[in-house]
């Protein structure tokens, strides 16, 4: 096989190259400023290419938060990976979004940016970011519950808003100190703690 054709069977699909450009550039600058011309243009398709893949900006931008939400569970099980203990894993899930908010240029939750945007109810993506958002609360109830707390969904959503809020915070304040301080507020939560 010639180093040509291998470089080739290596190359990201047309289709790679345009999800991978549209989710830099709707972190970086927003999904509203984002246009399908600068998409296309960044990713070396043209506009037809782009449509013929994803439908339209819609679609892409669903196909952006499906593929970000894949990304985030992937990373995060290798956060829960050595967690044994419910606590231990509440520990994990604060300290993964602190290391997500000190990587690169850190604009904040990507789902969270998105909902701020997509505000029509039946766009394709709202579905999606409610599906991953809940899916952090069910994480957070089962931990709930393994710790022994009394009630669960309770705590987990309590754990929710501190999570979400420091977050938020972080962006804003561009340091990690509100993630730090919701991680002391919601290891208080645990019975353990209640029982010191």
């Amino acid at each position: 096989m010639t180093e040509a054709r291998r470089r080739t069977e290596n190359a990201p699909s047309a289709a790679d190259r345009i999800l991978a450009t549209a989710s830099q550039l709707f972190y970086e600058h927003g999904i509203r400023a984002t246009g399908v011309n600068k998409i296309a243009e960044r990713a070396a398709v043209t506009k037809v290419t782009l449509y013929a893949h994803f439908g339209s900006k819609d679609g892409l931008v669903a196909a952006h938060l499906r593929a970000r939400d894949r990304r985030w569970w992937a990373e995060f099980d290798t956060y829960l990976a050595e967690s044994m203990t419910a606590e231990e894993r509440l520990k994990a899930m604060f300290d993964a979004y602190r290391t997500w908010a000190l990587a690169g240029e850190f604009r904040g939750c990507g789902f969270v940016n998105a909902a701020t945007e997509l505000t029509a109810p039946d766009h394709p993506g709202r579905a999606i970011i409610h599906d991953h958002k809940e899916g952090i609360r069910r994480y957070l109830e089962a931990f709930a519950t393994e710790a022994g707390c009394l009630h669960p969904a309770d705590v987990a959503e309590e754990w929710f808003l501190l999570l979400e809020g420091a977050t938020v915070a972080a962006s804003l304040r561009h340091g990690t100190e509100p993630l730090h301080r919701a991680r002391q507020a919601a290891l208080r939560l645990l019975p353990s703690a209640r029982a010191e």
